[in-house]
């Protein structure tokens, strides 16, 4: 009877372990996971701040949806009044045609998404680590033309709707408050 005990228990035993190394082994395979996730996206991108990676990655935005947040200025912009008119979709969609962003694939995927609904809170502080990452690797005149260029594309989504019949204020408060925010963020 106690030989049969002993094999009871050492059965116990070995279903515990083999049950607790799964579960080892499982999370030493997400940890590879994220790990490979986060190298590809620092390869993509340049980028090897880890905070910023990790606030790139919480977003679910991988590296072939890297170039989308290249719009997230002018997604924050046109939502920045609580909706998001054609003049300005048309303005976003341009960008991406022109950034290369095709009909097809992941950074589509999160444009569409971001087109339907506002991005989320998050993405500016996201947005903003990713522009001090890019311009940190930058010297002066890139720095100020990546600048230039990019605030002058979100301030034409702004102004692509607004005013009447062409007329009057064409940024309103909510998107010049914004402007200034993303504008902001190549200071810090």
């Amino acid at each position: 009877m106690s030989e049969s005990l002993d094999q009871s228990r050492r059965a116990l035993e070995e279903a515990f372990f083999a049950e607790h190394n799964e579960k080892l082994r499982q999370r030493l395979i997400e940890a590879d996971r994220l790990n490979s996730r986060k190298a590809a996206l620092s390869a993509a991108s340049g980028i090897t701040d880890e905070a910023v990676l990790a606030r790139i990655m919480a977003l679910d935005i991988g590296p072939e949806a890297l170039v989308a947040l290249s719009l997230v200025p002018l997604l924050l912009v046109a939502w920045a009044d609580g909706a998001l008119d054609e003049d300005e979709r048309a303005a976003i969609l341009k960008a991406a045609e022109e950034a290369k962003i095709g009909r097809a694939g992941p950074a589509h995927e999160l444009l569409a998404g971001w087109l339907q609904r506002p991005p989320p809170a998050a993405l500016f502080e996201t947005w903003s680590g990713y522009i001090r990452a890019v311009t940190a690797r930058l010297d002066g005149p890139q720095r100020d033309e990546l600048r230039t260029h990019l605030l002058g594309t979100v301030r034409a989504v702004a102004e692509a709707s607004g005013g009447f019949l062409g007329l009057g204020r064409k940024v309103s408060s909510a998107e010049a408050a914004m402007l200034a925010r993303l504008e902001g963020a190549f200071a810090a």
